[in-house]
């Protein structure tokens, strides 16, 4: 491992160092590499923190302990920077791409042609499922690979459908290896870190936050070329997706959903203002084909 990778991993897995202080480290020329030939008082210095921080952070990444810690996860997952070859590379484009990703399973899935994002909410309705039912396999058939978040309800279905139709899903986690959530399908889990790929930006101990899921939605949207919504109410994380996948420049599809029903506003909502309305996979395929 180069000194480049080795350092910016110890770095973005210290409780001192922010995502906003990472980019900071790394927009100073040569400072990264050479991290470690430097003195605490020189690296406060080059980016403008205090010594007590800057001390913090050396006693963090020389640890023997640490180190041996990181060595240890290292056996067990997959640790992909922004600066490798298997970073993928629809995240490069989005604001704030994720500087590391931890990964478990197969990391040639992260780079497969079609993608398609799949959000919606934890408590889908038997309309839902139906949708999913008969929108997802052909979409699946047609080679594309689901990318949802492994949350209870509309996610976890998106990515059983994957697996039951002999596809490739993509697994996007709130929190680290360590400490699942949900905790509800360690089935599922297991399937996904064998034969698909379950990705964080979160390190393996890092247990999960309320913002961390907000955080992980632009990599949901960021590493497909569209997002398509299935039952969303109008505060929900699946808007915030929506959100971030518009700020990337991704397209939206929606299913429209019955009227009256709380789920349903959400989606309703995103079409009335220009998201595709998805009746058929087909709206789908051909929304990819005009656009490729």
């Amino acid at each position: 491992m180069n000194v480049l990778k080795e350092n910016l991993i110890a770095l973005h897995e210290c409780p001192q160092v922010t995502r906003s202080l990472l980019r900071k480290i790394l927009n100073v020329n040569d400072l990264l590499p050479s991290l470690r030939q430097i003195t605490p008082e020189q690296f406060a210095k080059a980016i403008h923190i205090p010594i007590s921080r800057s001390s913090k952070i050396y006693q963090f990444i020389t640890n023997p302990y640490i180190m041996k810690k990181l060595d240890k996860n290292r056996i067990h997952y997959h640790y992909i920077t922004y600066f490798d070859r298997q970073y993928p590379p629809s995240l490069r484009t989005i604001p704030d791409p994720p500087l590391m990703l931890y990964a478990l399973g197969n990391i040639q899935h992260l780079h497969t042609p079609l993608n398609l994002s799949v959000v919606g909410t934890r408590t889908p309705s038997h309309y839902a499922f139906s949708a999913m039912n008969k929108i997802l396999p052909p979409l699946v058939q047609a080679h594309f690979t689901i990318v949802s978040g492994m949350a209870m309800g509309v996610d976890q279905h998106s990515h059983k459908i994957a697996i039951e139709h002999d596809g490739k899903t993509i697994a996007v986690i709130g929190s680290g290896f360590h400490h699942l959530y949900p905790k509800n399908d360690q089935q599922l889990f297991d399937k996904l870190a064998e034969n698909h790929i379950i990705i964080s930006e979160y390190p393996p101990d890092q247990p999960p936050k309320k913002y961390h899921f907000p955080e992980r939605n632009r990599i949901i949207s960021g590493l497909s070329e569209a997002t398509l919504v299935i039952e969303a109410r109008m505060r929900s994380g699946s808007l915030i997706t929506v959100d971030q996948a518009l700020e990337q420049g991704r397209d939206i599809y929606a299913i429209p959903g019955p009227v009256g029903a709380l789920t349903s506003e959400g989606c309703h909502h995103i079409i009335q203002q220009g998201a595709k309305l998805v009746q058929s996979y087909e709206d789908i395929l051909e929304g990819y084909c005009e656009k490729n």
